[in-house]
């Protein structure tokens, strides 16, 4: 449709958000009073930086006041949301940090990762998924049975050690080795994270193969990747790794293999 045939309307619309994202170099459109122009401005700024600042506190912390508000006021006015939903801002804002945002003078080395692994603790706060609905055997073998991973367990690797990170530790350079994290919320509606090795990674994801049948599969599987010298002994340990697992809701208990035949 062509501006010509665009209803006035529509065309003053286009023109009061184009302000709004960019006061600095747009024009307001004529006729509406400079206080609400004000109000509206500073409403839609600051409603979006304070989600921002709650939603990513530690990547809030690392930067000067004034960077920061550049930062958000960058994000507004170059991300085009793609969700209406004002608790999917923070989703929106990693995006903006992925495609947008590039390499700027100031940003640290682990902006992204540091950002995702925020992302992840808001995103698991807010997920509708109920626990307590999800049928499963708490008392169910987890070596001949399946264990059942959380929907709300997400197993993660990151070349920075993204939890540690803060105004007192801020690295230059990734890890010798990478950070893998399982990022939870537990029975009690509290998201937690647990750090693992490179191996419990791999059993997560594993267990939510469907091709594995049970812990004992998923185990042994394990045991052939890495050449384990000792099975057996593999199995012993891997059961009590799977019990831990359970008892911090990241596995809510076993299935019958039958269910996935």
């Amino acid at each position: 449709m062509s501006l010509q045939s665009t209803p006035r309307f529509q065309s003053v619309q286009r023109e009061l958000t184009d302000f709004l994202r960019r006061p600095d170099v747009r024009t307001a459109p004529a006729g509406i009073e400079e206080r609400r122009l004000t109000i509206y401005r500073d409403l839609i700024y600051n409603n979006i930086e304070d989600f921002l600042a709650s939603g990513f506190p530690v990547l809030h912390s690392l930067y000067a006041e004034d960077a920061w508000h550049a930062l958000v006021r960058d994000f507004i006015a170059s991300h085009l949301c793609q969700s209406p939903y004002f608790s999917e801002i923070g989703e929106e804002f990693l995006a903006y940090l992925q495609i947008e945002r590039g390499d700027q003078e100031g940003d640290p080395p682990f902006l992204l990762e540091l950002a995702h692994y925020e992302w992840v603790e808001l995103a698991l706060d807010i997920a509708p998924d109920d626990l307590s609905e999800i049928a499963v055997q708490s008392g169910g073998d987890l070596l001949s049975q399946r264990p059942l991973v959380s929907p709300l367990a997400w197993s993660l690797a990151y070349r920075f050690p993204v939890h540690h990170i803060g105004p007192e530790h801020q690295p230059d350079l990734p890890g010798d080795n990478p950070t893998y994290l399982v990022v939870y919320r537990n029975r009690d509606d509290r998201v937690q994270f647990m750090e693992i090795n490179a191996m419990t990674h791999r059993l997560l994801h594993l267990l939510q193969d469907d091709s594995i049948a049970s812990g004992e599969e998923a185990l042994m599987q394990l045991a052939r990747e890495a050449d384990h010298p000792d099975p057996a002994a593999l199995l012993q340990f891997g059961l009590g790794l799977l019990t831990e697992l359970q008892e911090a809701s990241v596995i809510l208990g076993a299935e019958d293999i039958a269910a996935h035949g």
